[in-house]
């Protein structure tokens, strides 16, 4: 399924059923979904997220020295097919 048609609080709401606490953001063209995540992940645990995150158009894993890890993922917002795609200096 191309990223476009998945959405990001469908992505949230997996890490969630998880035990994970996701956060959401909203931009012009895309959606956010952070996590943090615990120091010890089970392998189980590992794929559920991967597989919740795999449908982003983008994800990854920010790691501090802080022992901090934060999962990360981006869903593009669908890009208009019709009307003004250019922008107000757009010519036809």
């Amino acid at each position: 399924m191309p990223a476009s048609g998945v959405s990001a609080a469908a992505i949230a709401a997996r890490l969630s059923a998880v035990g994970l606490s996701a956060r959401l953001e909203d931009y012009d063209r895309y959606t956010t979904v952070e996590v943090e995540l615990p120091e010890s992940l089970s392998a189980e645990l590992w794929r559920e997220v991967l597989e919740a995150v795999a449908v982003a158009d983008r994800f990854g894993l920010l790691a501090t020295s802080l022992h901090r890890r934060t999962l990360w993922a981006v869903v593009n917002k669908a890009v208009p097919t019709t009307g003004d795609v250019g922008g107000p200096s757009h010519q036809r």
